[in-house]
């Protein structure tokens, strides 16, 4: 049995791992065996636990993996802080927008076989979505007015387009133009609230907000990617993810609706933001969607998210089994954004200040790039509102996930926080 470092107590609930795991985890090692620090990992979980002690975090979990091998799996604080219950290091988290990168991935793998391509015309898949327009934005539109005038859009928008996102589609809840109120505001909302008709009838009628390819603009772009991989694999989103990427990688606690029998393991949120006093919630995932919006509908573990990482950083693969093959890898993380692009991310991340944009991942384009945030070129990541996050970093060989249920703005903090930390432990 292998002992990680951490702090006992309430606050912080530290487990061994076992050297064969019954629970998919990846092979183990100590930090050393592998160029890493445990004193300086342990400043990660003395931080932590007062974040926790402070009343800012509920509850986390934290998994790192250097050089293929698991050297940091802990568990801090409540799984629900109404509740004495010491959160679980397979506590079940819904990890928002940390959805996009695995229908991107099961995007790549339709490519593979030949089913559809990211130059693809959107329309080639969902008809409905064809001959767009784009809205003239008139001071009026600005303020809030239905837009009266449209242009037809100079190019279709691609797959790519989804995936970068720079399709021109956008989330009705980030702005308040006329063009913004007639899109769903979010991806949760949507898959809560719409069926896929539903959703694929409300984008159609409404212009884009920007012409295909030019602006960077975060949006619901990734859910149209999920229907796109319903489409063409005849199935629905979540059961060729399972059967394509969950069961194969060994991640069995992702997925749209999480059992009755696992519901006592999810992650619950503070009821009011620790720092404004405003309400605040996450959406409970033991409940069903109307359609499994690839956006942001999923949840998961630490555990399984990291094997994901894990298999992008090997290429593909994964304990023996191939997922994707290495140029699919490569195609995915390289940066998709052109100069002539406005890139728009730091208004959805200012962490990601310097991103340029991949397949459904932010990739460091260079070693400037990054607002402060350590890691290296090509390292890349994309996050969740509710506060989970990760990023995989092939130069350092390092993959990190951090769970936690926090969707006001600390959650940008602990990004900068769990970054630090982790970059300060690697010693070799």
């Amino acid at each position: 049995m292998l002992k990680l470092p951490g702090v006992l107590g309430l606050a912080i609930a530290v487990l061994s791992i076992p050297e064969v795991s019954a629970n998919g985890l990846l092979p183990q090692a100590v930090p050393e065996a592998v160029g890493m620090s445990s004193e300086r990992l342990q400043r990660l979980d003395a931080a932590l636990r007062a974040e926790v002690e402070r009343g800012r975090l509920p509850g986390a979990v934290v998994a790192i993996a250097r050089r293929g091998k698991l050297v940091h799996f802990q568990a801090y604080g409540r799984r629900d802080p109404a509740s004495t219950e010491p959160m679980p290091q397979n506590g079940i988290f819904a990890i928002a927008s940390m959805t996009k990168p695995l229908v991107g991935a099961a995007i790549l793998m339709l490519q593979e076989e030949g089913k559809l391509s990211l130059n693809d015309p959107v329309e080639r898949h969902l008809p409905e979505l064809g001959q767009r327009r784009v809205a003239v934005m008139t001071d009026a539109v600005a303020a809030g007015e239905a837009p009266a005038e449209s242009v037809p859009a100079r190019r279709p928008i691609t797959l790519l387009d989804l995936a970068r996102p720079t399709s021109g589609i956008t989330y009705g809840g980030r702005g308040t133009t006329g063009v913004h109120k007639m899109f769903p505001i979010s991806s949760n909302w949507a898959g809560e609230n719409l069926t896929s008709a539903e959703f694929i009838k409300r984008l159609a009628a409404a212009p884009l907000l920007f012409q295909p390819g030019t602006t960077w603009d975060y949006s619901l772009s990734i859910d149209v990617l999920g229907l796109v991989v319903e489409k063409v694999s005849g199935k629905p989103l979540g059961a060729f993810l399972d059967e394509r990427l969950f069961r194969p990688l060994g991640m069995t606690d992702t997925r749209f609706v999480v059992p009755a029998e696992d519901a006592g393991r999810l992650a619950r949120a503070f009821p009011n933001d620790p720092d404004t006093g405003k309400p605040q919630t996450v959406p409970d995932r033991s409940m069903p969607v109307k359609f499994q919006c690839g956006g942001g509908c999923l949840a998961s573990t630490a555990a399984d998210y990291i094997r994901f990482a894990q298999m992008l950083l090997d290429g593909g693969v994964l304990d023996g089994t191939r997922i994707l093959g290495r140029k699919s890898i490569e195609l995915m993380t390289a940066n998709h954004m052109t100069p002539d692009i406005d890139n728009r991310i730091a208004l959805t991340d200012v962490n990601g200040a310097g991103y340029g944009f991949g397949v459904t991942v932010a990739v460091r384009p260079s070693a400037g790039g990054g607002a402060g945030i350590m890691g290296s070129p090509g390292d890349f990541y994309w996050n969740g509102a509710y506060g989970t996050l990760w990023w995989a970093d092939p130069q350092e060989h390092l993959a990190v996930v951090f769970m936690a249920q926090t969707p006001g703005d600390q959650r940008r903090e602990y990004r900068r926080l769990v970054n630090s930390l982790v970059y300060q432990a690697v010693v070799d």
